[in-house]
């Protein structure tokens, strides 16, 4: 399989679970990757659906570059960049913060009609403990479902909308929050383009109802894969220090922020690669 530590040759690959998550050592990400390397960070990625990295010092131009490897960058639908930088999102919580980025389950920016392939957080101030961001296997997590389960859900779409999320979040910071964002259909059922497998692609933050079937039916279904996703044995915890980067494939897991260090900072910047139509 893809995960035997002697397919490597360029980097050093150490599950965090046997279901998801790697870290990875025996690279320096703002330093141009060979293809051999790249084509490693890669396979490793797809084996194991989340990479982490540790003590990498980048600039924002070096990030964006890394990012830029993998695809073509996304710019985000409501959070600007810092200046000169639109493909770069900061992430940022303080002693003023009065919500998160993240703290509940989801595959990023899912109500866009082509979300996001996979983003790449990377963080220079992290609290002296807590702050953990948690990831689920959408793959593993839809395995485990029963042959007739898995049927049923297959011919299922769902309609994700960014306007309840972004406008909440708007509110909660003392805007308007009175803006229309994306929305999108997208099957219930997600295969990975490159992988081939099958994951579960709903979540709370973005998924609005199942289409087609009636209100109560559609709440039963996502309440019951919301609490399956959620099971710890297709999850992994990722402990942050400073100049950790996390990089997550959005096709194959969501993922959920802690926020347990209030007051204290945590603070980087993400880089996002844009992605295609999900089927």
């Amino acid at each position: 399989s893809m995960s035997t530590a002697a397919t490597y040759e360029t980097i050093e690959v150490r599950p965090l679970t046997p279901t998801v998550g790697a870290e990875i050592h025996g690279v320096k990400l703002g330093e141009p990757l060979g293809n051999q390397q790249f084509q490693e960070i890669h396979d490793a990625l797809m084996a194991h659906q989340v990479i982490f990295f540790r003590d990498q010092d980048m600039t924002l131009e070096q990030h964006k570059d890394f990012g830029r490897r993998f695809g073509p960058l996304h710019i985000h639908p409501s959070a600007p960049g810092p200046e000169g930088h639109p493909e770069v999102l900061r992430i940022h919580a303080d002693e003023n913060s009065k919500q998160v980025a993240g703290h509940r389950w989801h595959s990023d920016v899912s109500c866009d009609p082509e979300p996001p392939m996979g983003s790449i957080l990377h963080l220079h101030t992290v609290p002296p403990n807590g702050g953990d961001t948690l990831f689920a296997s959408s793959n593993a997590a839809y395995e485990a479902l029963s042959e007739p389960m898995k049927a049923f859900l297959g011919g299922l779409k769902a309609r994700h909308d960014g306007s309840p999320n972004y406008n909440r979040r708007a509110r909660i910071d003392g805007k308007a929050g009175d803006q229309v964002y994306p929305s999108a259909d997208h099957p219930v059922i997600r295969t990975h383009p490159v992988t081939g497998k099958k994951g579960i692609y709903v979540s709370p933050v973005f998924t609005q109802y199942i289409c087609d079937v009636p209100e109560d039916e559609s709440k039963a279904i996502l309440e019951f894969l919301y609490a399956h996703n959620r099971k710890e044995q297709f999850i992994c915890r990722f402990s942050w220090e400073k100049d950790s980067v996390a990089f997550w494939d959005n096709r194959a897991v969501q993922h959920l922020a802690m926020w347990d260090y209030f007051p204290q900072v945590r603070s980087g910047f993400r880089v996002t690669v844009a992605g295609d139509k999900p089927y």
